[in-house]
């Protein structure tokens, strides 16, 4: 059976949040963004170990709230780099499973389902898989003056998400063509791209987002509430049901 581990890049500064805080550690309804990814890839129960990587003063912070969370998964941290490219790259060098998942930090509503959606698509294909969803808006390409030049076609436009699944092996070479070259792309799937292989995309979920301004933080907040109340709107319900059953019961008895 082929192997997998994962890679979550926890190396943000969290400039365009506007805190001194590194977004991976802001606590969202009590909880730091980073443990939410852990937990949810260890739910998963597919991973041989979790890389996490992260700036080199953080190192010691991000052991401490692993090993707080008491997950299965092994846990390794690692330096990362200047770039996030080079933080993937550091990563890579602390996995030898034969596929690979690359996830950001600062997405912390994934789901478990979506992330063995996308590691089962690249396996099954044999090929790089990402997850995506269809862009909503029109998107509109202008030159340097920001006069518009044209207008893709919508129905062809992906906003790409993470994870992101790749054969360990060719993600690797994928990022040492890129080195040689002196590229530095935006996430791994163009790396691959460039590099002549194909990347297939998995339909993912709209609440996937990154966290990277304070609207998103905002909009993080609010869909965390809407859950709880939901949640709680579930059990009462469930709560409710039992105890008409128990008078019923009762009653015929």
């Amino acid at each position: 059976m082929e192997t997998a581990g994962a890679i979550i890049v926890a190396a943000g500064r969290g400039k365009r949040m506007g805190t001194t805080e590194s977004k991976q550690f802001l606590p969202l309804a009590g909880k730091p963004v980073l443990v939410y990814a852990l937990e949810a890839f260890e739910r998963t129960g597919r991973f041989e170990r979790i890389v996490v990587v992260t700036g080199e003063e953080d190192r010691e912070r991000v052991c401490k709230l692993a090993a707080g969370c008491r997950l299965k998964t092994p846990i390794i941290v690692v330096a990362g780099g200047k770039e996030r490219q080079h933080s993937v790259y550091a990563g890579l060098q602390a996995v030898d499973s034969d596929w690979v998942l690359v996830h950001d930090a600062a997405r912390p509503f994934i789901e478990p389902a979506q992330i063995e959606r996308c590691l089962s698509a690249a396996q099954e294909r044999q090929a790089a898989a990402v997850l995506a969803v269809r862009v909503k808006d029109t998107i509109k390409v202008a030159d340097e003056a920001g006069v518009i030049t044209h207008t893709p076609n919508r129905d062809t436009l992906w906003a790409v998400q993470t994870p992101q699944a790749f054969r360990t092996v060719e993600l690797r070479e994928a990022h040492e063509h890129a080195a040689r070259e002196g590229f530095v792309g935006t996430d791994d799937a163009m790396l691959m791209e460039r590099a002549g292989k194909q990347v297939h995309i998995v339909e993912g979920s709209y609440s996937n987002i990154k966290l990277t301004t304070p609207d998103d933080w905002h909009w993080a907040e609010e869909h965390i509430r809407r859950y709880a109340e939901r949640d709680s709107e579930i059990r009462v319900e469930e709560n409710g049901a039992a105890e008409t059953a128990r008078q019923r019961k009762e009653t015929d008895g």
